[in-house]
């Protein structure tokens, strides 16, 4: 990437620290709004889901129930999937989410599991899941995609809450796009740096670098577009894999040439 030439301006250490107050008021202006809104979240009614709608898990057939692991609450990450294509092929955007899960232990702390519901059949999908080296519980979601999509469109990634009562459940809340952004680390530390994300969409002073596009080969939505792949071709997470020598073969490259071109659009 070109090394930027464009600067902030350089004053004595008053003024700077002048300038970080008043935005100062601004965070936090911004995190008692935040903090509003999730507390209008937490008194959002909720309608009932078949806790029974089939999953596919590391054991074979489960239910939506069985991904709450016991727990009263489960947060569901819908990947989408490219059936047949190989790991380059594959969501930018949902490999940007995925990428960004760590350790569950605080939400598990707080009785919420976390689950990756793919779009995809299991074995394939989970294939890439272990090239990408992540360890989130995952699931194929393929069989109940419509039910649990209940008329939203499919082929986008979606993250959807639930709250489990005995065996009844319940949906809490959605979102999709960049209210995926909830599961990101990168962006929100991108966002304290001067350049930012360096994306053509960001209000930035005239000469800041934009030019995060020319290392993606799909764009996003008009308005924004998740980390995505460089000049390798790939989704960005998977550049260190494949220098470490890991396999990306899903073992699907015969039944994609029998499908035909990929009908899901990819983070476009």
């Amino acid at each position: 990437m070109k090394q930027p030439t464009a600067r902030p301006t350089i004053v004595d250490r008053t003024t700077f620290q002048d300038e970080i107050d008043r935005l100062r008021t601004r965070e936090k202006a911004h995190t008692r709004e935040q903090d509003a809104i999730a507390a209008q979240r937490r008194r959002l009614p909720m309608v009932e889901v078949d806790g029974t709608l089939p999953l596919t898990g590391p054991n074979g057939a489960v239910t939506l129930l069985d991904a709450f692991e016991g727990r009263s609450q489960l947060i569901a990450y819908f990947s989408m999937w490219h059936q047949g294509r190989p790991a380059a092929e594959q969501c930018e955007g949902c490999t940007w989410v995925c990428a960004q899960i760590g350790s569950l232990d605080y939400l598990h702390s707080r009785d919420i599991t976390f689950a990756v519901l793919c779009q995809g059949a299991y074995a394939e999908s989970r294939r890439y899941r272990d090239f990408m080296g992540w360890r989130m519980p995952w699931y194929s979601a393929l069989d109940a995609r419509a039910e649990l999509f209940a008329g939203r469109e499919l082929g986008r990634f979606h993250l959807i809450c639930y709250l489990r009562d005995g065996d009844k459940v319940y949906e809490t809340y959605w979102t999709e796009w960049r209210g995926c952004e909830a599961l990101d680390n990168s962006y929100r530390m991108m966002d304290l740096t001067p350049y930012g994300r360096r994306e053509t969409w960001e209000d930035s002073p005239q000469g800041w670098p934009q030019d995060a596009s020319t290392f993606r080969s799909r764009s996003g939505p008009p308005e924004w577009a998740p980390i995505a792949s460089g000049s390798i071709g790939r989704p960005i997470s998977q550049w260190s894999r494949i220098a470490a020598g890991h396999s990306d073969d899903l073992g699907a490259a015969e039944q994609g040439a029998a499908d035909g071109p990929a009908t899901a659009h990819c983070c476009r």
